[in-house]
């Protein structure tokens, strides 16, 4: 399926304009130096799709993540959000990182019920949503668990948990399962895969690993080497549940591999 017709009729959620990002480092002699992390990021996301940007290490993927979500902003440029213009973190934009930093003096309901808490969601509301959303990643029976009693699977999944517990109209996953045994890995891609057609939220998710790009992504965003842009969309026409060895999975997987490949 080419590009125009996947996004077609589809709600734009959140757009980047020609987004740059420097940062300020010590240079020889104290002098200030500029580094450039980003260099004109023009990208859309759209409602209820579920986005991988994928790119070598080191890229600038978490920066790029980091501004799309409003925990951080551009040096030129701007992100909007529903056509207003992000300026700061916000509860409609949940962030999910590699490591998971949970509360450790909070059992597993206090730490998926502690945004709602936060933000003033009566007892009674935010526990239903909390259970709701304990259930759904499969966790009933731990809700008076604390974190150091989890398994690093099970501690992604309360941060999982956690993020949707604001109820954010997009989640970002920035190599969720980077740390994660390969075994645990794939069990995790498929827990998100089915939370994500439950929730049927728009997911951004970052991984440098290709396999895990091609199984999960609506739409892989093929990112250059830092200074990172956009070099390429691909649209991956699979079916789920999607099969890692079947030969279309390893045509896609292929031509981006190529494409990575002159991606610097």
């Amino acid at each position: 399926m080419e590009r125009s017709e996947y996004v077609k009729g589809r709600i734009p959620v959140i757009a980047s304009r020609g987004v740059d990002k420097e940062f300020e480092t010590g240079g020889e002699g104290g002098g200030a130096e500029t580094f450039k992390v980003i260099a004109g990021l023009s990208l859309t996301i759209y409602e209820n799709e579920f986005v991988v940007l994928f790119g070598p290490g080191e890229c600038g993927k978490t920066t790029a993540i980091n501004i799309l979500s409003g925990l951080d902003l551009p040096t030129s440029g701007e992100v909007v959000q529903d056509g207003k213009r992000i300026a700061g973190p916000g509860i409609e934009r949940g962030v999910v990182y590699q490591s998971i930093s949970l509360f450790p003096w909070l059992t597993v309901m206090g730490n998926v019920e502690f945004g709602p808490k936060a933000r003033g969601v009566g007892k009674a509301e935010r526990r239903r949503r909390a259970q709701h959303l304990i259930d759904l990643v499969g966790l009933q029976g731990f809700e008076n668990a604390f974190p150091n009693a989890l398994s690093g699977g099970m501690r992604q999944r309360v941060g999982i948990a956690r993020a949707y517990a604001n109820e954010p109209r997009v989640l970002f996953m920035d190599e969720p399962f980077g740390a994660l045994d390969a075994q645990t890995r794939y069990m995790m891609e498929e827990e998100v895969l089915r939370i994500y057609e439950q929730e049927r939220r728009t997911v951004v998710f970052v991984t440098n690993n290709i396999e895990e790009a091609v199984y999960l992504a609506d739409r892989i965003v093929l990112m250059k080497s830092c200074p990172t842009s956009v070099k390429r969309e691909y649209v991956v026409d699979l079916e789920r549940p999607r099969n890692y060895t079947s030969k279309r999975f390893l045509e896609i997987r292929q031509e981006i591999t190529g494409a990575m490949d002159k991606a610097r």
